[in-house]
C-alpha cells in the first residue's frame, strides 16, 4: 500500500555498492554541501551524497564518479545537509487532520518520520480506527510509523469509552507491516500494581521485539516509579523538570523532551544535558500534540530543535536528539535518522544550523518540498461512512442539564475546582467558595470559575457529567464546546451560561463533531472534525484559518490563555493528575479515584 515501494538495503545493495564503486550512475547527487554527521558530530565541509534506490550509496567528498548521464544533480552551494527530522513520540489527530493531511502539512518544515499513536481514534472506532490511521500511514512520500495504542479506557474504572483495547488487539496489532510498536502506556498504575492486561500488552510487544512506549505522568520518583521501569515501558515524555529527566534516563529509559502546541517542557529539562552533562545519546525531542495552527504559522520538528538550541543546546546534539537518537531507540539506526550509506536518503538542506531555514527537503531519494511548498502527493484513504457518524448524542441538550444542584437549604458552597495550568499538561486541584441561587450552585466570573461539563458521545446516553473550571477568565455569556477531549472523546463543554452551553454542545451533533464557541446564543467560530469527530481531511491552512478563528473567539469571550483550546482538550485527561472530568464524575488523578464535587458546605 505504500505511496512509493522502498526496496529493503539488502534488495538494494548490490546497486548502492555498483554506485559507490562507480560501475553504476546514481539518481541523484548532491553536491558541494556540508555534511552534518550525527554518528560523529561532525560538520564536514565540501561532501557530496550519492543516492540510488531511495537510499544513500555514497558519501564522501566527490562523488563524480557516480554521475552518469541521467542522474539528477541537485548543487548544495555550500548549505547544511542534514537528516530528516524525525518525531518520536505524537499523536496526528491533535493536529485536528488525517495522516494525508498531517503531512502535507509537515513535510515542508523537514519533518520526514514520524512515530505515531493513535490512541485518540482508538478511543471513538477501536482496532478498525486504528487499522484505518495505519493504512493511510503507509500510503505517504515519507515514513510515518504507527504504535498500537495501549489504553484505551486510558484509566480503567474511572472512564467510559466508545470501545476498548485488549491485549488481543495488541497481538493482532504486532504483525501489521507499519506497526513499531506499543504507544504511550497510560495506565501507570496498572503498571505499578501489576495488572495483568496492561503487562499482557507489554509482553506481547517485547515478544515482538518492538518498542514499549511509556507515559508516567506522575511527580513520585520513588518505589511506584521504579516498578513502573521494571515493567518495561522503553521511554517516557511526561517529565516536566530536571530531576524527572535524569531520573528516567538512569533507569535504562529514553527520555523525550516536548515541545507541542501547548507543552513547553524542554527548557526545564535539557539542562540535565547542557548544564549536567548527561550522554545526549539518551534524550530525545518530540511534539506529542500539534494543532493545525502550529504547524502552518511556526513549524514541526524544526521549530522544537531550534527552540532547544535557543535553550543553550549545541546545534548539533539538538540534530542528534532528533533524527539518530529516535531511530536507534525505535531499533531503526541502520534504516534511518542519519546521512549514511544504506540508510533512506532523506536529507534537508538549510543555509543555517541554528534558525533552520528549510530550504528543500528529500525523502527517499525524491524532492519532497521546497522553499516551503510541498512538491509530492500524499494520498488519501477513503474513510467509511460510520467513521464520519461518532456523535450521537442521544437526544438535543437543553440548558437544565448543565444544572448543578446544591445540598437542600444551603446558600454556598465549597466545591472542587480543576485548575489549568498554561502550557503544561497537569491541572491543579483547586477548591473554591460558591454561592448558590435558587437551588443551584453557579460559577463566578469574578473568582474565574465558570462550569465544565462531560457529555457522553459515543452510545448516545444523554448522560452529562457537570462540574467546575478555573484558568479560562471567560466573561460574559458564552460556551465552547469541543469533541476532541482526550483520551475516551467524549465532548466538553465549558460555559458561563447553560443555555450557551446547550446549544454549543447541540451544534456539534449536528455537523458530526468538531469545536465551536457561542457567545449571547450566537456562534463566533467552528472547525469542523467529521472523522472521528476528531479530524478534518481538509488541508491544513483551511484547518488552520477555521482554528485562528476559535482563537480569536475565545480571546473575544475573555481567554487570554495561551493554546487554551489544548487545554480545554485536555481536561477529561484522566491519567494526569491532579484533577480531571469523566462521564463517570470528577476524578482525583493523585488518587485515581472518582471524587466528589461538593467538598463541604457553609
Amino acid at each position: 500500500m505504500e505511496n512509493s515501494p522502498l526496496k529493503t538495503w539488502p534488495e538494494s545493495a548490490a546497486r548502492l555498492v555498483a554506485v559507490a564503486a562507480g560501475r553504476e550512475a546514481a539518481d541523484l547527487v548532491i553536491r558541494n554541501g556540508k555534511w552534518v554527521n550525527v554518528h560523529t558530530r561532525e560538520v564536514l565541509e565540501g561532501y557530496d551524497l550519492a543516492i540510488a534506490d531511495g537510499r544513500f550509496a555514497y558519501c564522501g567528498p566527490d562523488a563524480q564518479h557516480c554521475i552518469g548521464p541521467d542522474t539528477e544533480i541537485i548543487d548544495a552551494e555550500g548549505a547544511f545537509m542534514i537528516p530528516g527530522l524525525c518525531d518520536a513520540h505524537m499523536h496526528i489527530e491533535s493536529g485536528m487532520l488525517t495522516p494525508a493531511e498531517f503531512t502535507r502539512a509537515v513535510v515542508p518544515h523537514g519533518t520526514t518520520s514520524m512515530f505515531t499513536d493513535p490512541h485518540e481514534i482508538a478511543n471513538v472506532l477501536g482496532l478498525e480506527g486504528v487499522r484505518l490511521m495505519h493504512d493511510e500511514a503507509l500510503l505517504q512520500p515519507i515514513n510515518v510509523f504507527t504504535q498500537m495504542p495501549s489504553c484505551a479506557p486510558s484509566a480503567p474504572g474511572l472512564e467510559t469509552t466508545g470501545f476498548e483495547i485488549t491485549p488481543e488487539d495488541v497481538v493482532e496489532a504486532m504483525n501489521w507491516p507499519g506497526i513499531i510498536g506499543l504507544g504511550e502506556m497510560m495506565n501507570f498504575p496498572g503498571v505499578v500494581n501489576g495488572d495483568p492486561k496492561m503487562l499482557a500488552e507489554i509482553a506481547a510487544t517485547q515478544n515482538a521485539n518492538k518498542t514499549v512506549g511509556g507515559h508516567y505522568a506522575s511527580p513520585d520518583l520513588g518505589p511506584a516509579f521504579h516498578a513502573y521501569a521494571a515493567g518495561g515501558p522503553a521511554d517516557d515524555h511526561e517529565g516536566t523538570c530536571e530531576a524527572d529527566a535524569i531520573a528516567r534516563v538512569r533507569q535504562g529509559m529514553r527520555h523525550m523532551m516536548r515541545l507541542g502546541s501547548a507543552w513547553y517542557d524542554v527548557e526545564s529539562q535539557i539542562t540535565a544535558v547542557t548544564e549536567k552533562g548527561l550522554d545526549p545519546r539518551s534524550f530525545i525531542l518530540c511534539t506529542d500534540d500539534c494543532h493545525s495552527g502550529t504547524l502552518v504559522n511556526e513549524g514541526h520538528m524544526n521549530r522544537v530543535v531550534r527552540h532547544a538550541i535557543a535553550c543553550g543546546c549545541d546545534p548539533v546534539i539538538a540534530l542528534q536528539m532528533a533524527t539518530i537518537n529516535t531511530a536507534t531507540h525505535f531499533g531503526l539506526e541502520r534504516e534511518l535518522g542519519s546521512i549514511a550509506p544504506g540508510r533512506r536518503a532523506d536529507v534537508i538542506l538549510t543555509s543555517d544550523l541554528t534558525t533552520l531555514p528549510i530550504d528543500r527537503v528529500i525523502a527517499r531519494g525524491v524532492t519532497v518540498a521546497q522553499d516551503g511548498e510541498i512538491k509530492v502527493d500524499c494520498p488519501h484513504l477513503e474513510w467509511p461512512t460510520h467513521a464520519r457518524q461518532t456523535v450521537n448524542l442521544g437526544r438535543d441538550r437543553v440548558a437544565e442539564d448543565f444544572e448543578i444542584k446544591a445540598p437542600e437549604g444551603a446558600n454556598a458552597v465549597i466545591v472542587k475546582v480543576i485548575g489549568v495550568v498554561e502550557n503544561q499538561a497537569p491541572t491543579k486541584a483547586l477548591t473554591r467558595d460558591l454561592l448558590v441561587v435558587d437551588g443551584l450552585i453557579e460559577g463566578d466570573q469574578a473568582q474565574d470559575v465558570c462550569q465544565i461539563a462531560l457529555v457522553e458521545r459515543h452510545l448516545g446516553t444523554g448522560g452529562v457529567t457537570n462540574a467546575f473550571v478555573s484558568g479560562f477568565q471567560y466573561q460574559g455569556r458564552m460556551a465552547i464546546a469541543s469533541t476532541v477531549a482526550h483520551d475516551s472523546h467524549h465532548m466538553i463543554v465549558v460555559g458561563t451560561d447553560r443555555a450557551n452551553m446547550a446549544a454549543a454542545a447541540n451544534r456539534l451533533g449536528e455537523v458530526g463533531g468538531g469545536v465551536t464557541v457561542f457567545q449571547d446564543g450566537k456562534e463566533l467560530a467552528l472547525v469542523e472534525l467529521p472523522i472521528a469527530g476528531l479530524m478534518s481531511d481538509l488541508p491544513a491552512k483551511v484547518v488552520a484559518a477555521k482554528a485562528d478563528k476559535l482563537v480569536e473567539a475565545m480571546l473575544d469571550c475573555g481567554c487570554t490563555l495561551n493554546n487554551a483550546y489544548m487545554q480545554h482538550s485536555l481536561l477529561a485527561l484522566v491519567v494526569i493528575p491532579e484533577l480531571r472530568i469523566s462521564d463517570l464524575g470528577l476524578v482525583d488523578v493523585t488518587k485515581f479515584e472518582l471524587t466528589d464535587l461538593i467538598e463541604d458546605k457553609e
